[in-house]
């Protein structure tokens, strides 16, 4: 009888399994089948919903921001334009974004549905929250960051990885003839640089979930943890594990506000004499939350921002024998001080050039909270997305000029003596502005002026193969910052 009902469980079991596996098994066929219907399905008549949705603007542009930078260029009466599909208004008009990040700042908030796509990895880091959280944050950030001690701390790093790692790495291979992924390269020179100003971990964030016309696809593939959201979830688990870790081991070493790295700087700040174990792990994933996104923030920006001005300096030459000339005349020295790499206003022009031309951070969404009127008369719905789009504005001939897709650092040079004249964050919102204009843009800066002045003045890069002859055309890969696709293969020869 025992056997009998033995034989019975493992047969009930195995018909459990069998059910189990037909029900996942139909479930992703399901998903399959609702992706290829939403891909052709007409959900909106007008001529965009149904490029976006057919993915028929890839015959003609390189990547979705050429042709909304296309689209918002031909706009006939403002440079605002609606995609229904994805209940989002997209905009390149400085009036708009004034309005969105400064006068109109709390009916702009990030919103649950951005915050959603990043929550698994950023959590309530400084980059993904609103309200209250967002301003305690944003203030301790602000402190540290502008902290002189914090500033000739990173920049005694940048000047050390330069000198100790990403130079020689260049001269190897230089005298080799090497062909070298150049984004590879400065990938890992802001990654190493970012691991001694805070900590470093390289999670690999999937921005593909914001491409989404429905939220719903990718969060059941983060149920089911199949496809690209089955390796995030690794990813982040990964992340978030040696994150902790990290957190726990500094604790026990004790903490101070006068360490220079970033993380002691915020413990220090934070409620670091909680002994009760729940505050504790609080104050854990509140730390691990900032530090990841900052980590984040300077890893990524600073690679892209690299690759692409190198990219634009190996097609132009003069602009590069213009910042060689100007860096050589400053110090005959190898290293240069802050002051004397502040001092070259025609890098400090270059470097702005190419990031208008290629922002890190192509695009930006915020949602609006209550039904609005932009500035320049487009109605935006309660609870739609508005987005605004740097990668666009800076190819808008209503904004730069008829020249504004060719690269001029000139155009920066207007000052006294032809010193470097900023412009308003509205028109260049590379680095956000109003509000949430970027701390960490100064040290961005810095990083990138340094690592350029040091290998222009040492060796000539030239881009090679299918990536020289598209001459500054690259194609991006889906993400959240600028990545291209395919990478940046260069060859480098000693000056």
């Amino acid at each position: 009888m025992g056997n009998l009902l033995l034989s019975w469980d493992l047969a009930s079991a195995r018909w459990l399994v069998g059910v189990v596996y037909l029900v996942v098994s139909v479930c992703l066929l399901a998903t399959a089948v609702a992706l290829q219907v939403a891909r052709r399905w007409p959900w909106c008549g007008c001529k965009v919903c149904r490029a976006y949705m057919s993915g028929s603007w890839a015959r003609d542009f390189a990547s979705v921001s050429d042709w909304y930078a296309h689209l918002l260029r031909r706009s006939p009466t403002t440079r605002t334009l609606r995609v229904h599909v994805l209940g989002c208004t997209v905009t390149a008009d400085p009036g708009n974004v004034e309005y969105m990040l400064r006068t109109g700042f709390d009916n702009f908030p990030k919103g649950k549905g951005v915050s959603a796509i990043l929550s698994d990895l950023l959590g309530g880091g400084i980059f993904n929250v609103d309200g209250d959280a967002w301003r305690h944050q944003r203030k301790m950030a602000s402190f540290q960051l502008g902290s002189v001690a914090v500033r000739s701390y990173a920049f005694r790093i940048v000047s050390r990885e330069v000198d100790a790692r990403l130079m020689p790495l260049l001269a190897r291979a230089g005298d080799v003839g090497m062909v070298v992924d150049l984004q590879d390269v400065f990938r890992r020179f802001a990654f190493d640089t970012i691991c001694k100003i805070s900590f470093g971990l390289d999670p690999g964030l999937s921005a593909v979930r914001g491409m989404a016309v429905s939220p719903l696809l990718w969060k059941m593939k983060r149920l089911l943890s199949v496809g690209g959201e089955g390796e995030l979830k690794k990813a982040i688990k990964v992340v978030h594990e040696l994150a902790n870790a990290m957190i726990r081991e500094r604790r026990s070493l004790g903490v101070d506000n006068k360490s220079p790295d970033l993380l002691s700087r915020f413990m220090s700040a934070g409620s670091g004499t909680n002994t009760n174990a729940m505050d504790h792990d609080n104050e854990d994933k509140f730390l691990r939350d900032i530090v990841v996104s900052f980590l984040i923030a300077g890893r990524d920006t600073i690679s892209s921002g690299l690759t692409t001005l190198f990219m634009l300096l190996s097609k132009h030459r003069a602009a590069g024998a213009a910042m060689r000339a100007e860096a050589t005349k400053a110090s005959d020295a190898n290293a240069m001080t802050y002051e004397e790499l502040k001092a070259l206003h025609y890098t400090h022009a270059a470097v702005h050039e190419s990031l208008r031309l290629f922002p890190p951070v192509q695009f930006d969404s915020k949602f609006c909270a209550a039904a609005d009127v932009l500035p320049d008369g487009t109605y935006v719905d309660a609870g739609s997305r508005v987005m605004y789009h740097p990668y666009a504005m800076g190819r808008m001939p209503s904004i730069w000029g008829d020249d504004c897709e060719e690269f001029r650092p000139e155009r920066w040079l207007t000052g006294a003596g032809a010193t470097f004249e900023p412009v308003s964050f509205f028109k260049y919102p590379v680095f956000q502005a109003g509000l949430r204009v970027c701390l960490g843009k100064e040290l961005a800066i810095m990083e990138m002026k340094a690592v350029c002045v040091a290998v222009l003045r040492a060796f000539d890069v030239k881009v090679v193969g299918e990536r020289a002859v598209r001459e500054c055309a690259p194609v991006f890969a889906p993400g959240l910052s600028a990545s291209i696709q395919g990478g940046l293969p260069v060859k480098v020869s000693r000056v």
